[in-house]
Order: structure tokens, then sequence, then C-alpha cells
């Protein structure tokens, strides 16, 4: 089981994309689109800080990080959570646990897995530091219990050399057309040309050398 588009949209709203290294409300350093070091490489902390020069290239890195990372935080939750779930519950618990890491120990996947699903829906709010995580946990909570999506755009938002966001106002905001076509890009396999193998050179010099002779045998 994958996240729907609808759940991929609805993360990456709450997130927001940050295009450069930055500290989090827990002071953990981040990039992109909620990406730290406990995700994998690259470490935000190594990363070059402040605004990119090419902000489109970047953005495409964050979505490619993005989309590497969420597999990880989908695995998890598929291994916690041992009763079915509908695709809207399981796009609210991935987005749950991409934000808090938690969804092992967490209240909410005890009360899923003894089939009380109501109460798990109540156990969101129980993730509730900081504050202003709060909206973001609501927002989950509606989306397991009623399949409430939020809409709108996502927010690419400015960052200085120390790693301070300006969330007073976007440099951009992706429309859903825009971000969709970024994930695809992501998802879509690098195909290479393998070099020929020294049969395949052979084989290629013996013809040419078939058709040359037969060029002289008739002048």
């Amino acid at each position: 089981m994958q996240m729907t588009d609808r759940g991929l949209l609805a993360l990456a709203r709450h997130e927001g994309l940050v295009p450069a290294p930055y500290r989090d409300s827990t002071g953990t350093w981040t990039f992109g689109i909620g990406h730290t070091a406990a995700a994998g490489p690259p470490d935000p902390v190594e990363m070059p800080r402040g605004m990119p020069e090419d902000l489109d290239a970047t953005i495409r890195e964050a979505f490619r990080l993005f989309h590497t990372d969420l597999a990880r935080y989908e695995v998890e939750v598929r291994r916690a959570v041992t009763v079915p779930l509908a695709p809207h519950e399981f796009d609210a618990l991935v987005s749950f646990h991409y934000n808090t890491g938690g969804i092992a120990r967490a209240a909410l996947t005890r009360h899923l897995n003894a089939g009380d699903r109501e109460a798990a829906a109540k156990a969101f709010l129980n993730w509730r530091r900081p504050a202003s995580v709060i909206p973001r946990r609501e927002a989950e909570g509606d989306l397991f219990r009623d399949g409430r999506y939020p809409t709108g755009r996502i927010p690419v938002w400015s960052v200085d050399a120390q790693g301070r966001v300006d969330f007073s106002r976007p440099v951009h905001r992706l429309t859903e057309t825009q971000a969709l076509a970024l994930l695809r890009s992501a998802q879509a396999p690098v195909v290479t040309r393998s070099p020929p193998t020294p049969t395949t050179q052979i084989n290629w010099f013996s013809r040419l050398f078939a058709i040359l002779t037969h060029l002289f045998k008739r002048s």
C-alpha cells in the first residue's frame, strides 16, 4: 500500500518546502519537504546554506528526496499496523509518522490494531508539541476519520544562511498539477545506455568489413 496522490499533496502542504537547510520547530536541521538526517543522506547540516541560485533545480531535488524518504515511512507504517486500512487512513498515518517518527509507539496505533478506530482518531492529538503542530494533528485526525483532505497550494518559503525561515510570505506557491508533475519526475526511473560489449563491437566490425569487401569486388 502506498500513499494516494491526494495524500502526498496533503503531506507536502503540511510540511511546506524550504529550498535550503533550516532549523525546524524542534531545532532539527531540515531541508526541502521535511527531510532530516534521520531519513538518510544527505545530512542537511552539510548542505549549502541560504537561498539557492537555481530555485527550480533545488525544488526538483527536494521532491526527489521527498519521494525517497516516503518509501521508508510507508514501510514502517505497514509494519506497525496489523489491520486493513482504507487509503485515506493510510495517508493520515504516513503523514503523522513522517512528522513524528512515532508510529510504532503511538497510542493511536495500539487503538487501531485493537479495532477502535474512533479512539485512534482522537489519539492523533496526543502528539501536540510544539503547539504550532496542533492544526496539523487535527487535520490528520479528520483525514483518518472522515477522509477529509486539505486543499490549497504548496508554499515555498525563503530561508537565510543561518537557517531562519521567513514564514511571512512564500516566495512561490506550487499548484497541485506542478507538484504532481515533480513527484512523477522523481518517481521516473533513470534510463542509461550500456556501453557496447566487446562481442557487439566485433560483430559490428565484421559486418562493416564484409560490406567493404563486397564493394571492392564490384568495383
